[in-house]
């Protein structure tokens, strides 16, 4: 059944519009967000999409085609931050952001795997922003909407996130990545080129939930550690090995030198693509994995299993992306190796499942 189908079998009518939001990749840049640094994401052809239609009587509905049962009530006027659970906490996180106090019928569908690293909750959020924006009159644009979807993220639905996954599903551009600089907010569209390459994401089949102690214990652990170095955040460090040298935690150095030191891999990233050589990024890819299994130690088994396998299949690099404790590896080959690196990913992993990446416009209407 179609989306459109689905949204007036439930509810009776046909939806005023039907938006879509990408998932996304983040091609270099891992929690680098929280510490007010660089990322550099783009967007994934794959994504949630909502139908939606506006109803007067000020009841907030959610169903998802993914979800069992029937679905989320509740009236517009009561949405706060533990009014609502699971998977409908991101839409109906996402209207209380907005300040929307209007009802809306709201009907999920995804092709994007849940807990696999690659942002199906900013997804949910930005495509439901997008529409009650359009909807609502309520005339935001889309940086002030991705501000709106990590506000649902963070103080609704509790995951300490950063801004990074909301930008990437409102601002990046097909055929590009997406510089950021996560503090200021600023933007640029940088060339991402694969002609002669694949770029594969692996879902090694763990879930994660950036809701759990692990992610909010490192988000910690860097607050502490800037403020023992007395600055705002870990981008402000300069000078690494002062840095270093003025940490007595064993812990908190090993949490400083891989935010450092992901900055500049993601500056280096973005200089490789600008001057035409993606084929050349493996190398930071790998050492990005490295930086986090061994110094921020948010790697889990599986994909490191896949990262040797990809690399010892000829993968010019490979690493995890998303959060971590579970979720995707992305690799990077060369186009005539891929079916080598799947068919040994495949063979080290039975599970795993498989995408190749394809930069992507942002949310849109349909």
């Amino acid at each position: 059944m179609t989306l459109a189908a689905a949204f007036e079998e439930a509810f009776l009518c046909p939806p005023e519009g039907m938006w879509h939001a990408p998932g996304r990749v983040n091609l270099i840049g891992e929690h680098t967000d929280h510490n007010d640094g660089l990322v550099l994401p783009f967007a994934l052809a794959q994504g949630v999409t909502a139908a939606v239609a506006r109803r007067t009587d000020g009841v907030l509905e959610l169903r998802s085609l993914q979800a069992a049962g029937e679905g989320v009530r509740i009236a517009a006027a009561d949405l706060a931050p533990g009014a609502v659970g699971g998977w409908a906490a991101y839409p109906a996180g996402t209207a209380w952001a907005l300040g929307f106090t209007g009802g809306a019928s709201i009907m999920i569908d995804a092709d994007l795997p849940r807990g696999s690293g690659l942002s199906s909750s900013a997804a949910l959020e930005c495509a439901v922003a997008l529409a009650l924006n359009d909807l609502g009159g309520l005339g935001l644009d889309r940086p002030a909407l991705a501000e709106a979807a990590r506000r649902a993220e963070h103080e609704f639905a509790g995951v300490p996130c950063g801004i990074m996954d909301q930008s990437a599903a409102l601002l990046c551009s097909a055929g590009h990545a997406l510089l950021l600089d996560c503090r200021s907010g600023l933007s640029a569209q940088v060339p991402l080129d694969l002609t002669g390459l694949d770029l594969l994401v692996v879902d090694t089949g763990v879930r994660h939930a950036l809701a759990g102690g692990e992610y909010a214990a490192r988000r910690a652990e860097c607050a502490r550690a800037a403020a023992a170095l007395g600055v705002a955040a870990l981008r402000d460090v300069t000078d690494l090995g002062a840095a270093l040298g003025a940490l007595t935690d064993p812990v908190l150095r090993r949490r400083v030198q891989h935010v450092v030191t992901e900055n500049h891999r993601v500056e280096a990233t973005a200089g490789l693509l600008r001057a035409g050589a993606a084929a050349e990024l493996g190398a930071l890819l790998t050492a990005s994995h490295l930086s986090l299994r061994d110094q921020f130690e948010v790697s889990w088994p599986e994909a490191d299993l896949v990262v040797d396998a990809a690399l010892r299949a000829g993968a010019r690099g490979a690493r995890m992306v998303g959060g971590g404790f579970g979720g995707s590896v992305i690799a990077l080959t060369a186009a005539d190796r891929t079916a080598r690196v799947r068919e040994r990913i495949a063979a080290a992993l039975p599970r795993a499942a498989f995408l190749t990446a394809v930069p992507s416009p942002a949310a849109r209407r349909l």
